[in-house]
């Protein structure tokens, strides 16, 4: 069984929507762990197996994730309103999972090829990463990965 670590904060509809979307993918186990507990409930109510808040649950949960999953915010220190410590960003960062990282607008950070995509698409994608990932067909050392 794989585990997919989401990571959200605020109040965490991003990460309620990619749970609810990944819910009935069998084999998998759903972990959400939010950067307060407003977003870690919303979460849990989208249906994830599991859940839990903070800096330190983001750290253990890194560790036996298969795939991570959330808004690029959560590699960088002090985004999302502050909400991401250089704590978290490390932990996601240097976790042997594969990070799914969703592209979402944030001040003062321009992703050179960032398209103009609605967040609907996004989860799109990131779901159909996912899917690649669980059924084998990805490639971490592709380009671009």
């Amino acid at each position: 069984m794989k585990q997919i670590l989401v990571i959200d904060g605020l109040g965490g509809g991003l990460g309620a929507e990619i749970i609810s979307r990944l819910k009935g993918i069998s084999n998998i186990e759903i972990i959400a762990v939010g950067t307060n507990s407003f977003a870690t409930g919303n979460m849990l109510k989208a249906g994830a197996n599991k859940g839990a808040t903070g800096e330190n649950a983001i750290k253990i949960c890194s560790l036996d994730a298969d795939i991570i999953v959330g808004p690029w915010g959560i590699v960088v220190p002090n985004s999302m309103m502050g909400e991401i410590t250089v704590g978290i960003a490390e932990a996601v960062a240097t976790s042997k999972a594969i990070k799914v990282l969703i592209p979402v607008s944030h001040p003062r950070f321009f992703l050179v090829e960032e398209t103009v995509s609605s967040l609907n698409r996004l989860i799109n994608l990131a779901i159909e990463k996912i899917l690649e990932i669980l059924d084998g067909r990805f490639n971490a050392t592709e380009k671009g990965s």
